[in-house]
């Protein structure tokens, strides 16, 4: 599951492993970047769990209103690291630790951009799917090939792919192992924008402040509506919808946003 990608190793770091996950702040925006060079970003356990735990804390940081996750410019993430795989049981995969923190991923509340350029295979195409929102670098290529190993994706892969853009291209990606180009991801509609090279960190970026300028319960709100016309029938949705809005309405933030409206200013959100 990993990448035929370069060695994007950083120079200066010859006889040292990189902080696994490196994060930084923006204002409202925070940057989690998977760093591991010399493994293509390979989602081990062990770093799967620390990006769990960082997110975890960004998700609980009120300051923090969206979250980028990123890799390098030529890999986001290669998928699981499969000389780790190799060591697993099948009863131990099931029941153990990996699988609660594809869980914990998916119960984030934040709004998350995923930036992506280069190589995004696996379980790094699966937490790509994971965010809200995905930019793609022009040199990024999407790809679920576990098949290949005689495995099948095992965090979402074969459900949120087929969500995002539909049974027939799912079943090719996932069934012969091809890749989709950024172009192509983009008009199947598992990618919302498509970023020059060496620009899509900036575009990832610039959408997350974006994000992160508007009010943020009625964002959490939205967020979770989105999310659930992938779950239920067009009545329950609209139903969620119909609450989600009277709940937004009853915010301070809703009379504010009002408010600045009809007096022609910038509203000052207060999150409540």
């Amino acid at each position: 599951m990993t990448a035929e990608a370069g060695d994007d190793r950083p120079a200066d770091l010859p006889g040292e492993d990189p902080p696994a996950v490196a994060v930084e702040h923006d204002g409202a925006v925070a940057l989690a970047r998977l760093n591991r060079p010399r493994q293509r970003n390979a989602l081990s356990n062990d770093v799967l769990e620390l990006l769990a735990g960082e997110l975890r804390n960004l998700d609980r940081d009120p300051a923090v209103r969206c979250i980028v996750v990123a890799g390098s410019d030529k890999v986001f993430a290669s998928g699981a690291d499969v000389r780790a795989l190799a060591g697993q049981d099948a009863a131990g995969l099931y029941f153990g630790r990996r699988f609660e923190l594809w869980d914990e991923l998916r119960r984030l509340r934040t709004p998350t951009v995923a930036a992506v350029s280069g190589y995004c295979l696996g379980g790094g195409c699966e937490l790509a799917l994971l965010c809200d929102v995905v930019v793609a670098s022009e040199t990024a290529r999407f790809g679920l090939p576990e098949t290949g190993l005689g495995l099948i994706p095992g965090a979402g892969g074969t459900q949120r792919l087929t969500r995002a853009i539909g049974k027939a291209k799912a079943m090719d990606v996932v069934l012969s192992g091809r890749l989709l180009s950024a172009t192509e991801a983009e008009q199947a509609g598992l990618v919302a924008r498509v970023a020059p090279a060496g620009e899509w960190l900036a575009t990832a970026h610039e959408l997350a402040r974006a994000v992160a300028a508007r009010a943020p319960v009625a964002q959490l709100l939205a967020r979770e509506a989105v999310g659930r016309a992938f779950e239920t029938s067009l009545e329950a949705g609209l139903d969620v919808e119909r609450r989600a809005f009277a709940q937004a309405f009853a915010t301070d933030d809703a009379r504010e946003g009002i408010a600045a409206f009809l007096a022609k200013r910038d509203p000052v959100w207060q999150g409540r």
